[in-house]
C-alpha cells in the first residue's frame, strides 16, 4: 500500500489464494496493485471484480517443461519393473505433512497391492523436508518427482500444487489431505471454496475424488485408486478432465509463456511511470 501511495507502480505476480479462506482481502490486494498477473484462470475475472487489472499469464508448470528422465531409466534407478504399473504417492512437500500422509498413503497402497499384485508403489521424497522422516517408509523413493508423475499410472497425492503437476502429466489421481485436528475445526469455518484440490477448483467440479481428515482411510483411498489403474470409464473421464484442466492452464495464444509476459506487464509500468 505504501509504494503505490507513493506513486510506485506495483506489479503482484502469483496471488495469494486468499479466494479460498478470506474472500475480503480480495479487494485489499486489489487496492494495493496496479497489476496482477495471475496463474489459475478464474482468478482474473475475481480479482477485477474486486476492482484492478488482471491478467491471465498462464500456469508457470508448463512453462519450458524439460523431458523426463525415461521410463526404465528411472525405474532401474529404483530396482523396479518397467513392464509393470506404478503408483506414485506423494504424501507432502513439508515435513508436518510427511508426518500426517507417509503411513497413510502406504497403507492405502498396501491395500491397492492385495487386489493388484503387479503395482509398484514409489514415494515421491522431497528435498525440503528431512531425510529421517522417510527412515520408516517401506516402498522406494525418489526426488524426481516429475519423471514419477509421467510414469505412473495412478497417483495418490495431497492437495496443493502437485494436483496440478498430475494434470499437466495426464496421470489420474485421489486426493487426500489431513492436519491437526484444531486447524481442521478452523479451516471449516473460514474456508469459502467447494473444493480442496487445485485440479478440480481450476476443473470446476470434483475431477478428482477427495478424502479430507477422517475420510482418508487406507481402505477408501485404495477404493478410489483401483479403478484409475486399468482402462474403463472412471480413468477415461478423468483423463479427459486433466485435459481440459490442462488446455485451461495455458497462456492465451501468441502471449508467449508466463515469464515473459510478467516481464512485459513489469516494463509497461515502469515506462508508464
Amino acid at each position: 500500500r505504501m509504494a503505490k501511495e507513493r506513486g510506485i507502480p506495483v506489479l503482484y505476480y502469483i496471488a495469494p489464494q486468499v479466494w479460498a479462506w478470506h474472500s475480503s482481502r480480495v479487494k485489499q490486494l486489489a487496492e494495493t496493485s496496479d497489476r496482477l498477473a495471475v496463474i489459475l484462470p478464474f482468478e482474473r475475472q475475481l480479482f477485477e471484480d474486486a476492482g484492478t487489472r488482471a491478467v491471465f499469464v498462464g500456469h508457470p508448470l508448463l512453462d519450458q517443461r524439460e523431458a523426463p528422465l525415461g521410463r526404465e531409466a528411472l525405474l532401474g534407478q529404483l530396482e523396479l519393473d518397467p513392464a509393470k504399473p506404478v503408483l506414485a504417492l506423494f504424501p507432502g512437500s513439508r515435513a508436518q505433512e510427511v508426518r500426517r500422509h507417509l503411513a497413510l498413503f502406504e497403507a492405502a497402497a498396501e491395500r491397492v497391492r492385495d487386489a493388484r499384485p503387479d503395482v509398484q508403489p514409489v514415494i515421491a521424497q522431497s528435498d525440503a523436508v528431512p531425510a529421517a522422516l522417510y527412515e520408516a517408509a517401506t516402498f522406494p523413493r525418489t526426488g524426481d518427482n516429475q519423471a514419477l508423475l509421467e510414469h505412473a499410472a495412478a497417483a495418490l497425492v495431497k492437495s496443493g500444487t502437485t494436483t496440478l503437476q498430475a494434470a499437466v502429466s495426464g496421470t489420474p489421481m485421489v486426493i487426500a489431505y489431513r492436519m491437526h485436528p484444531l486447524s481442521y475445526t478452523i479451516a471449516r469455518r473460514v474456508v469459502e471454496v467447494e473444493h480442496v484440490g487445485l485440479v478440480n477448483l481450476v476443473a470446476g467440479e470434483r475431477l478428482a475424488p477427495e478424502f479430507i481428515q477422517d475420510e482418508a482411510t487406507p481402505g477408501a483411498l485404495a477404493d478410489a485408486l483401483l479403478p484409475l489403474l486399468d482402462e474403463g470409464p472412471a480413468r477415461t473421464r478423468m483423463l479427459a478432465g486433466l485435459e481440459r484442466v490442462r488446455a485451461s492452464l495455458k497462456p492465451p495464444p501468441g502471449a508467449g509463456d508466463a515469464a515473459a509476459q510478467v516481464a512485459a506487464l513489469a516494463r509497461e509500468l515502469i515506462q508508464r511511470r
